[in-house]
This record gives structure tokens, sequence and C-alpha cells, in this order.
């Protein structure tokens, strides 16, 4: 940084034409915004089983979740789902239709969860320590990293026995499930 310039000196104001307090630069105006995260993934189906990894990183580390991850810049969220089932999973997957979108508002995060069908194989990648095909009954349940997962797990099923036709997702149902994961692991 050369003498002439100054270093930022934000402060919590609501902007002009805003509604909110942003971080507002008080020497040239520049607002901070915060926006949420994205979240992409899939459940990967292999005929009547769905492929799970077994976190290797924190949070969770030990947990099993569907291959998903943050989006990264200049990244569409199907190129992320397809990215991240590589990553964890070292599987290549083919997309079909978007099963949800959920929002978790407590983490500022927007999840988008597509449904998928694996094209070979699979292996844990870097961020998994295994990864493992399961029949809807033989899902470790009290092992799932994440209350989403349960969510988009449940809704893939939804699709399944509906014969591929989205069923309409109830929220209340979604934070009833959610009440009932955070009981059963806290």
């Amino acid at each position: 940084m050369s003498s002439n310039d100054t270093e930022p000196d934000f402060q919590l104001r609501v902007p002009e034409g805003d509604d909110r307090e942003r971080a507002v630069c008080r020497q040239c105006g520049f607002v901070a915004y915060e926006n949420p995260k994205i979240v992409a993934g899939s459940v990967v189906r292999v005929g009547e089983k769905i492929l799970l990894c077994r976190r290797a990183i924190e949070p969770r580390r030990g947990f099993w979740t569907i291959p998903a991850g943050y989006l990264e810049l200049n990244e569409s969220p199907e190129e992320a789902a397809v990215r991240e089932a590589r990553e964890e999973a070292c599987a290549d997957i083919r997309l079909g239709g978007l099963l949800s979108v959920y929002t978790i508002h407590r983490l500022s995060q927007v999840q988008l969860i597509y449904r998928s069908v694996l094209s070979g194989g699979f292996a844990a990648g870097d961020e998994s320590l295994e990864v493992a095909l399961f029949s809807w009954s033989e899902i470790p349940w009290n092992d799932i990293a994440f209350p989403s997962v349960v969510w988009a797990l449940t809704h893939d099923r939804e699709v399944v026995e509906a014969g591929g036709i989205m069923p309409f997702a109830n929220p209340d149902g979604a934070t009833a499930d959610l009440k009932s994961f955070v009981e059963r692991n806290t």
C-alpha cells in the first residue's frame, strides 16, 4: 500500500436507499455486502441404492452425507454438484432435475440439491473417510451429518414413490424433521 492509500474505515449504518445496516466505508462509501453462501449437491442413485460419503473433515467429521459443498466463483450450481461428487466420492454423475432448495437461516445458507445417477465407479476422495451405497433401510440415520441430508433423502424417496413426480414439500414437515434430528443428535 502506498503512502497515499488509506486503510478502509468501516462503520455499520443504513446506506441511502437500503433498509438494513451494512458495513460502509467512511472514506469512499463502499458497501461491504454479506450475502448467503450457496451450497450445491446431489442425491446420487444407483438403482435403488444411494451413494453416501462419510466426512473426513469438520464439521461433523465421521458422519454420513450426500456429496455437496459451496459454489466457487464463476461456477454454476450444476457444475458445483458434479464437482463435489467428483471431489468427495471420485464419482462421475449425470444430473437429473433439481430436487429441492433448502434455506438454512441460522447459517445464511441456501442449498440446491439435485437428483443424479452414478456414471461409473466411486471411491473415497480427500474429503471422505469412505463412500458406500445404501438401500433405504441400510442408511445410517443416527450418523447423518446434517438435517438437510435427511430432508434431501426423504424428498428423493417421495419422488421415487410418486413415480418420478415431484411432490409438494411441506415446510412444516421439514421443520418437524429438523426438531427430531436435533433432539436425536444433541
